[in-house]
């Protein structure tokens, strides 16, 4: 369990439990006593149409939030590498919504209509918040973090607002984590130091800047205020217990060792570089199912039964970019706690996405290596059968 995952899971579960309560505000009110007299037809269609816009946002957001780490990570963080493209402009398909897949895009058009309306009541600050998260829920970061602000600025002393904006923030800009995002998670703990989700993400920005210590003190803070019962309870003890060892502080009696695959794989031998290459093709027979600008990522992830599938190094292209000669190293790592070079052994891989989505869909293709030694060169990767959900 890396900190970028315990990060996100914490983010995702009191992120759908303020999704759900203010996508279902409205249902709470008491409707009006009396109606115009031309307004008896939409007496029972209205209420009708906001339930069925809220279960479906409300739905729409626990799967995203509770799945959108179960293949690749944190979708927002994927474009680390030199020349990939910019989360802030995702392909097409992913940034409308459609993607071949009618549900998504009836909710991507249901979030349009919110942000359409809102723009005649820009003070409506549940509706500001409802707007951001959808959007951040759908990937559209960009959106999100202009909604986000809007938000904070009706509501100032909303921690939680402010750490979602932060997190928005890195996801379009991982290098950016240190500056409004730092400045935004401080405001959020002044405000209130024992909330979840700033010393969650607190912690993980002291973890990335290496200072061990600072990520030990707000981890065992949360570990504090989090239910020892919950869910993420052993997973907090297990992010603490690697960045204790990292401080080179000894262990905690209420610590678990760390499971990542940077503690529980052997160091690489003296010389072994860091990095994995090759090429990616597509099997012809499959050239017909694939558009020029559908989302090509190549990734590795440790291998071995039980091994986390999120990725020690991820590379996104596009599919007109076939074949493609590919390095992966440290420096496409999406966490410095899951990097290749914490790993003996790899399984390289490579999907083709219609929809850019980082969690597979279906129509999507993907090729994979048998597991491989880190340091291995000329790998052959054919993308050539239905990716695996």
């Amino acid at each position: 369990m890396t900190p970028m995952l315990l990060f996100f899971l914490l983010l995702a579960a009191v992120l759908c439990l303020a999704a759900i309560a203010t996508l279902t505000r409205p249902l709470w009110r008491a409707a009006p006593t009396s109606l115009p007299a031309d307004a008896d037809g939409m007496a029972a269609a209205g209420p009708r149409r906001r339930l069925g816009l809220t279960a479906a946002l409300a739905v729409f957001s626990l799967v995203i939030v509770g799945g959108g780490y179960g293949w690749l990570g944190a979708p927002g963080l994927l474009d680390l590498g030199p020349g990939s493209q910019s989360a802030a402009a995702p392909p097409p398909a992913a940034a409308s919504g459609a993607g071949g897949d009618p549900a998504r895009a009836q909710i991507a058009a249901m979030v349009d209509q919110l942000a359409e309306r809102l723009k005649s009541r820009p003070d409506d600050a549940e509706g500001w918040q409802m707007l951001s998260r959808s959007y951040a829920a759908l990937g559209r970061h960009a959106e999100a973090v202009d909604a986000y602000r809007k938000a904070v600025a009706l509501s100032p002393r909303d921690p939680s607002l402010l750490v979602d904006l932060g997190a928005s923030l890195v996801a379009l800009d991982r290098d950016a984590m240190h500056g409004e995002p730092t400045r935004l998670v401080e405001r959020a703990l002044a405000l209130d130091p024992a909330h979840p989700k700033a010393l969650a993400f607190a912690g993980l920005i002291a973890f990335d800047r290496k200072d061990y210590p600072t990520a030990v003190k707000h981890w065992e803070a949360l570990a504090r205020v989090e239910p020892p019962d919950s869910p993420f309870a052993q997973q907090i003890r297990a992010s603490v217990a690697q960045a204790r060892q990292l401080a080179g502080l000894p262990p905690s009696a209420e610590s678990a060792p760390a499971a990542t695959p940077a503690a529980s794989s052997p160091p690489l031998p003296a010389g072994t570089p860091a990095r994995v290459s090759g090429t990616v093709r597509l099997a012809p027979s499959l050239k017909d199912r694939v558009a020029p600008e559908d989302t090509l990522f190549v990734f590795a992830r440790a291998a071995g039964e039980g091994a986390p599938r999120m990725p020690l190094a991820i590379l996104r292209r596009q599919a007109k970019d076939l074949p493609l000669q590919f390095t992966l190293d440290d420096s496409l790592s999406m966490s410095p706690a899951a990097r290749l070079s914490g790993a003996t052994q790899v399984v390289v891989g490579a999907r083709l996405s219609r929809s850019g989505d980082a969690m597979p869909q279906p129509g999507d293709l993907q090729g994979l290596s048998a597991a491989v030694a880190v340091g291995t060169t000329g790998l052959q990767i054919e993308i050539g059968e239905p990716a695996a959900k």
